[in-house]
Order: structure tokens, then sequence, then C-alpha cells
């Protein structure tokens, strides 16, 4: 039916139009804030925990967002993939719980409330310590309160009641005692070490604290002299020529080949001179004469072991050795083939370092690591003649080392080359300003000693990566990682909990005294550690705290976030451990996902989680990063205000998640008339379906084939949904759902049944099939859609079901029947729809011609030639109702020449008909038994059926 009948018609009572209170504008703002005021009323978390006891668990353990700010689209992007996840396992059959949690302590916290004691005036080291730590607790309380009401607003679902915070008395207590393992079987130690540190906050970082961005810098090309080397002097190359104090060492390869050169031209008053003899890499050495400004002649391979150099700044005072040492860090790609090897500044420059201590005792060198540079970026008494010379200042601007040095270098006559070159520099990503390498005594867990890291490699063989490729780069992050060090000169944290023996520099490892400090922390937190008098009243009657130095570091933050599965998945008996999942941006494999692997492995021998699912970054619509500046944000609060949480799930569960996303003005729109699409067709489904009752149920052996065949799809449909599901893959999810609801039910199935749903008699066997299976469409289709359009299928499922306690998301998915499938009736009916797709075409021209004003007024004549049972099928059924057409003829043949015929339908050919006969009053078929039914002259015999049907049921007359 193409239309409905007009007002006037004496027949429009007795036709059966869709009714539903469902609104066709959807109001999500206005709606969604009063199905949340809903669930809380019926407190639908405990149903559904009360619900599902006994069934088995499945845990998405939360990664905790840090409290200190609203949330942006990177966290609605995060929080609503965790709750697809939850939703979609808890309506497959298992009882998933989700605990959210938030992480508390950290730098940035401190940092908030140090600007507040800035521009009072106050210096924050006059607070006492735990007054501070008080201030930074109450200001991350704040933001965990804001950012609970914004997650619940987007429709998380969740025990919001109770989160875990690591900030949580018996949190703190927990990860004390997680490191307290650590230290007792001997991975934890105090090491000096070349960290990444950043003047700015005062206090080492780990590599998942920082960021790289281009800047421009100084590169220098710098002669060492060697030691009976004839005059013979060799070059490197380096970026950062404040360290030239702290070199101690060269590094070179014996896989690549040496040469002797000597200069044989240079410019007047040039840093290298004519005569002068150079050690380089051979396949290097015409890039650095070209920095040099010089000509030079090979003279002969060079032999590097045992060589040793003068310091270039020998005439300052740094009167020591520099040997040569072999390591496999070096390459030729750049630079001049040997590695300026300053240990206090540089991780490859440490380890080589460290490597050959025993031979360079053997030949008479110290290897003591020196400090060249402090905790404010100055120049110590360890770089001699450099006296109050800065690397950086407590802004992040570079100081005047750089300049220093190198005019050293020029006095000396030891510089070779000089220029500017941008390059990628670690920066910290909380004060976005650069940090350095330098020595400093800190706390580290051994990657090795216990065999850390080969567990964390075993453990990542025994983990899904959803993507895969992330395996890859965690491994690699293991594989090639230094030992973590752990401690953090803040205040705002859990302490390093360990006593020193001031004699030994042994760690106290004594059971009382680690219990005395749990309880402590059980019953004060974290914060019975900074107590006047607690080192004595924590070791207790047994020790004397004069003999003992406690320590006052804190622990990295993400210690703290890495332990959260040891006070979370074991503490609580709503959940388990490991969990099933965890799922992060893709940051995290250096950051969360990490310090979990590596904390669980050191204590328990294995990774906290069975998978790992990784989203990436949410960008702009053109695809460049967000900035305020650019005006480019999108802001989850205002996605909500405007258009629904719901539209922002939808958003969420149609991109690949798994790479980079974006999202603007255009993309919501897009998802927005996605999302009215597919309300439309649910409230089509509630109209149709108004006043349904069990007794009008058909069998599905007494069902017409049309229904039947719509069955096997949605079964198909199901089984694609919910696979899709169980892999986390929610955007093939929703395109199986919206091509289905789009293409088989309203643009084929609803259109060819309107006409028996409006017109056949309300009690026929094709009506109430067509009104079973809109049943059978409705309980699938909002149960599987529910883990996304969360407000929606809620709206939907109340306007059927509205009693007291009612809930789509009490459900658990919709299973399809096996006698659904009918892989043979699934493929006469692709030949069916392949033929009408042929007679749609055709009539689509007449419209378009103005032939015909509908499909019902045509009676094509339809000519099947091959032989693939095509003509067949079409012939056993009534194929202008599935064409819409008054009338149809199907016949075998090629058909005349000027027929229409699709492209890729050759072998059919349409010849456009008018139909003949009268149109029916009703249902406005054009039939040649009109008036066949004397006491209704102007209607079809189906319809004179079904208004005398009408007239008994209503006691009415038309």
């Amino acid at each position: 039916m193409t239309a409905e009948p007009k007002k006037t018609d004496r027949y429009r009572e007795t036709v059966f139009l869709p009714k539903t209170d469902f609104p066709m504008k959807a109001g999500l703002p206005q709606k969604e804030p009063e199905l949340l005021k809903r669930w809380a009323d019926m407190d639908l978390y405990k149903i559904l925990r009360d619900s599902s006891k006994g069934r088995e668990k499945f845990v998405l353990h939360d990664g905790p967002p840090y409290a200190n700010g609203n949330i942006h689209i990177g966290h609605a992007l995060n929080k609503v993939l965790k709750d697809l996840v939850v939703r979609s396992a808890q309506m497959a059959g298992k009882d998933a719980n989700y605990v959210p949690g938030w992480d508390c302590h950290g730098l940035p916290i401190e940092w908030k409330i140090e600007e507040q004691y800035r521009a009072k005036g106050q210096n924050k080291d006059a607070i006492p310590i735990n007054e501070f730590r008080k201030e930074c607790r109450e200001f991350a309380t704040h933001w965990v309160n804001v950012q609970r009401e914004e997650f619940k607003r987007l429709g998380v679902e969740g025990d919001w009641d109770n989160p875990y915070l690591t900030m949580n008395f018996k949190a703190e207590a927990i990860i004390s005692r997680e490191l307290q393992k650590f230290a007792g079987d001997g991975q934890l130690y105090r090491g000096s070490k070349p960290v990444m540190w950043s003047v700015v906050e005062k206090t080492a970082l780990a590599e998942a604290e920082v960021e790289y961005a281009d800047v421009e810098v100084d590169t220098i090309f710098v002669k060492f002299p060697v030691r009976n080397g004839d005059g013979a002097k060799v070059v490197i190359w380096t970026t950062t020529p404040w360290t030239i104090p702290g070199n101690r060492a060269i590094s070179f390869s014996s896989r690549i080949n040496y040469g002797l050169y000597e200069v044989t031209d240079a410019p007047e008053g040039n840093w290298t001179l004519k005569g002068e003899k150079l050690v380089v890499a051979d396949k290097l050495a015409d890039d650095v004469f070209k920095a040099g400004r010089i000509i030079a002649n090979r003279v002969s391979d060079f032999k590097l072991a045992g060589v040793s150099c003068d310091h270039p700044l020998k005439s300052l005072g740094y009167d020591f050795t520099v040997p040569l040492l072999d390591g496999d860090h070096v390459t030729d790609d750049a630079g001049t083939g040997f590695v300026h090897t300053a240990p206090s500044h540089g991780a490859d420059d440490y380890n080589v370092w460290v490597a050959n201590q025993k031979a360079l005792r053997d030949r008479g060198i110290e290897t003591d690591v020196p400090t060249p540079v402090d905790e404010n970026g100055f120049y110590t008494k360890d770089a001699p003649g450099f006296d109050g010379g800065r690397v950086i200042d407590h802004h992040g601007r570079w100081g005047d080392a750089n300049k220093r040095v190198i005019e050293s270098l020029k006095t000396a006559g030891m510089l070779l080359g000089h220029n500017r070159r941008t390059i990628s520099y670690p920066h910290s990503w909380r004060s976005k300003k650069p940090i350095i390498f330098r020595n400093t005594p800190q706390w580290f867990i051994s990657m090795d000693k216990q065999g850390l890291r080969d567990k964390a490699l075993a453990a990542i063989e025994q983990t899904e990566f959803f993507p895969p490729a992330g395996k890859n780069r965690l491994r690699g992050m293991i594989e090639s990682r230094p030992d973590w060090v752990i401690s953090r000169q803040r205040a705002w944290g859990v302490p390093i909990t360990v006593f020193v023996n001031k004699k030994s520099g042994e760690i106290l490892n004594d059971i009382k005294v680690n219990a005395r400090i749990f309880e402590a922390f059980c019953e004060h937190g974290a914060d019975a550690w900074y107590e006047e008098g607690a080192a004595q009243k924590l070791l207790g009657n047994e020790y004397k705290a004069d003999d003992f130095e406690q320590v006052k570091d804190i622990l990295d933050v993400w210690f703290d976030s890495g332990s959260t599965h040891a006070f979370v998945l074991e503490e609580r008996p709503d959940l388990k451990w490991p969990a099933d999942v965890y799922l992060e941006g893709s940051d995290q494999h250096r950051g969360w996902f990490h310090s979990s692997l590596l904390e669980s492995c050191g204590t328990r021998g294995r990774a906290p989680y069975d998978a790992l699912i990784t989203h990436g970054f949410t960008m702009a619509e053109d695809g460049r990063k967000m900035s305020k500046s650019l005006g480019n944000t999108v802001v989850p609060q205002e996605v909500i205000k405007n258009s629904g949480a719901d539209i922002l799930r939808l958003w969420v569960a149609t991109v690949d998640y798994s790479d980079d996303q974006r999202i603007g003005n255009e993309i919501l729109k897009t998802t927005t008339e996605t999302y009215r699409k597919l309300r439309n067709t649910f409230r089509y489904m509630l109209g149709a379906l108004e006043g349904y009752q069990k007794y009008e149920h058909l069998n599905y052996a007494k069902m017409p084939e049309l229904e039947r065949y719509i069955l096997h799809k949605l079964a198909e449909v199901g089984a694609e949904v919910q696979a899709a599901y169980k892999v986390y893959d929610y955007k093939r999810a929703v395109a199986t759902l919206t091509n289905f609801m789009n293409v088989e039910l309203s643009a084929f199935y609803f259109d060819i049944r309107k006409d028996t749903l409006y017109c056949d008699p309300f009690s026929s066997d094709k009506r109430r099939a067509t009104r079973t299976l809109m049943h059978e469409l409705f309980h699938c289709l909002t149960t599987w859609w529910a883990p996304v359009l969360v407000f929606t299928m809620e709206e939907v499922w109340l306007s059927r079901y509205a009693g007291e306690g009612s809930s789509v998301h009490l459900m658990q998915f919709a299973q399809a029947p096996s006698d659904w499938r009918d892989e043979a009736l699934a493929e006469k009916w692709a030949l069916i729809r392949k033929v009408r797709a042929s007679v749609t075409g055709a009539l689509e021209i007449e419209r378009a011609n103005k032939v015909i004003g509908s499909a019902l007024e045509a009676a094509p004549e339809v000519f099947v030639s091959s032989e693939d049972n095509a003509l067949a099928a079409v012939q056993s059924i009534d194929f202008a109702e599935v064409c819409i057409t008054s009338a149809i003829a199907v016949k075998a043949g090629e058909g005349p020449q000027a027929a229409f015929r699709l492209s890729e339908a050759k072998n059919i050919a349409v010849v456009p008909h008018k139909a003949e006969g009268q149109k029916c009053a009703r249902s406005w078929k054009i039939s040649k038994d009109i008036g066949s039914d004397k006491d209704f002259p102007d209607i079809t015999a189906r319809d004179a059926e079904a208004v005398r049907e009408w007239q008994t049921r209503t006691g009415k007359t038309v």
C-alpha cells in the first residue's frame, strides 16, 4: 500500500493503521535524565547483580582516569566502550559487574595545590606535609564526584556508589604491601642511574609520563685527542652539547669500518686545520667533513681495541682517561660512527659503562658515575669550569649551558662543526616542558634479578590482544625497557614504605614492621607515614629509629594504578582475579597495561588480565589534533546537551575504535540521521504491534514463506551480531543491525506487508504471521541494540512493557531458534529478490515519467530467460504482492528487445503495463473483482471479508 485512505473514506476506521505513543522526535536531552532517575529509583544496578548470582563472572577492570578536571571526548569514548563490553557480556548471560575507579595521587593534583599556595604568596614547603596532603585529597574528591556524574550521564552502568580510589586508606595499605613484596625478594633496590628528570616539576619521571615534541637544538662535532695516537683525534657528534662535561667514554661498534683521515684543505680561520688527523666511520666521512668545512684523504684503517682518548676539555680540569668501548647501540646511520658516552645522562651510555666496569678498573680507570647536573638544572662541582651554568630552568626554558660548552670547545680547539637541527625531544606530558636525563639516586625495581622481564614476556604470550598489533608493541617495550624507577620526590602519593639500615645500607625486611605499616595505613591512610614519631612507632620496640633511614620518596603513580588488581579484583567478592579484560587507549601499552603487567608478574608470576583491548585517539573532523586554539574541540557535555548521550554512544559504536577516530559537527549529523532512521523503524514496529496479544501468535510451520525467510535473515543477523559483541567488534554489530533494519525491514518486508497489516482481516493467518514476526523482531532488535542505545531501547521497551521494575537491561540477548535457519528458502528468496529488483527498477522509471503514481497502478509483464530456478521461484508465490503491484505476469523467455533490464540481471526483462480494473476504496489496489461482494461493491472481496469481521468485532457499521 503506497498511501493512507483519505479521512473522508467510509472505510477509514476499518483500516488497521499503526498506533503508538512512541514519539518520532527523540527529545533525548530531556528523556535521558528521566530514564536515569527511573533506573536509580528502581535500583537497576542491584537488580542486575542479584539476578546474575551464580552465573559465570565476567570482569572488565576499569583503568582509573585521573581525578583533576571535567571529562573530555577521549574519556567519553573510553567509558562508552567499557560499557559496551560489560553490557554485552551481561546480556550474553554472564555476571558482568563494572566497578569504576579513579587515580587520585600524583603530580597534577599536587601541582594545582601548589599553584594555590603560590597565588597566596605562601611557600608549600612551609606547610605541614599532612595538611598539604589533606588539601590534595579534598581536591581529588571534588573531581571524582564531578566526573562520576558526567560518566553516569553517558548511560554507563556500574557500582557508582562504591568505586575504587587509589587514595582510599585500604588501597594505600595494599599498595604499600605490594611494594614490600618486591623489597622482600630483593627486586627493589636503590641505585644511582640516569633518569628522566623534570626540572619544572622537580621529580623523576617514568617513560609513561613522557611525550615527544619537535624542537630545534644545537648539534656539535667534537674532537677527542687519541692518547699515543700520533695526533689523531676521534670525532663524535651530539645533539646535547651540555652533556660534554659528563663524558667519560666513547662508544664504537666492531661491526663498523673506521678510517684515519688527514685534512688536506680547510678555509682560513677554520676550527679544524690542514694536517689534522681525524678518525671517523668510513660510511659517514663525507658528511662529517662537509659539516667541518674540510677536505680530507683516507690514510689507513684505524684499529680501536684498547684505544683511549683525552677529554676535549682537559685544560679545564677534565684530566682523565676517556676509553673507547664496544657498544651494541652504535650505528653508522648518522653522526660519525662514534657515540659520545656520558653515563650520567643516558640509559645506553650508563649500560655500556656499567657493562665494562671491571675491565675499566683493571686499567686503572675510575668508574664512579658523576652527577654533573643538579635537580634544579644547574651544573655541580662534577662539571668543573661551568660553575653557575644552567641546562634548563624551572620554567622549562633552556639555559646557557650549551653556549658555554660550545665556546669552551672552540677555545680548546676541539670543535669540528656546529649547526642547528630539529629533533624529537622528550617532554613531560603534564607540564609540556622539556626534560633532561641526569644521574640521581632513585629506587628501582629490577627487570632481571628475579626474572621479571622473562615473566612479563611469557605473560604477554598468554594474553589475547584486540587488535593483535598491540602484542608486538607491548612485547617490544618490555624487551628493551630499563629497570623500573619507582621513586618520586614529591608529597602526594603512597610513600616508599621501607626503612634502610644506616650502617649496612640494607632494606629492613621484618614481617612485624610491615604488618604495623599495613594496619596503620588501613586506619589512617598513608598519612601515617608522615606523622610525628611515625618511624619509631612503626619500627616498634625491636629497633631504634636513629639506626634507620625512613625513606620519604613517594611511589610512581603508575605503581599505584599497576596495583589496582590487588586491592580491587582480589579484595571484592563480586569480582575475580585475573580480569577477563582491560580496555584503554593505545598509550597505555607504556602506561597502565605495562605497569599492571610488571606489578602482577613481579608478585604473582602472571598478568592480571586475560585480554587487552586498545583504542586510538579521537581527532577533529579534519584529522587534526583537537585544540582550543584551533576551535575544533568536541565537548561531550555539549553533544549530550544538544543531541543526547545515545547519539554519542552510537558514534562510538560505529567507528573503528582500534585506530584514531574523528568526530565533529558533520560526523555527528550523519550519526543523528542514522539514529533517526533506526528510531522510526522501532516506531513503526511499535505501531504495528499495538494491542498485540499472545493468542495472535502463529506457529512457525504455519507462517508464509516471506515471514520464514525474514526469520532466517533475523537468525543470521543475530548470530553475526552476537559473534561481533563477543570479540568487541561493535562497528560490525551496528553495521549488521543497521543494514538489516534499513534494507531487509524498512525497504523490503515492511513495505510488502503494509497491505496485509492494514487491510487483511484482523484474524487472518497472514496478518497474524506479520504481527508474530513483528513481535519476534521487537524482542531480538531491542535486546541486540540495548548495549549501544541504552536510553532509546529502554524507551522502546517501556512503550510495550511499562510495568514496575521492567527494563530491557534486565533481559538477555534474544536467541533465534535453530528451525528459523532455512538455507534452501534463503536461496530461493535471493532469486525472487533478484527478479523483484528488476521490476522495481522498471517501475521507478514509470513513476519518474508520471505514467503511474504508485506501483499499485502497475501490472508489469516479467520475462525470465535463465535456467537458475528464478522463474519457478517467482511463479510459486504471489509475486504481485512481493512487488507491491496490483497484478503481474511472469513468463519464460527473453522478452522484447525494448524491455527494461538491469545491467547486473540481463536475463530478466520487464515490460510495464497499467493495471486493469477498478481501484479498491479501502486498499487502493486496482482489481477486476471490485463489486464481487454485493454488500460492499466498491472494494475487493478480501477487503469485504475484513470489513465484515471488523463490524462483527466492534458492533459498528460502515
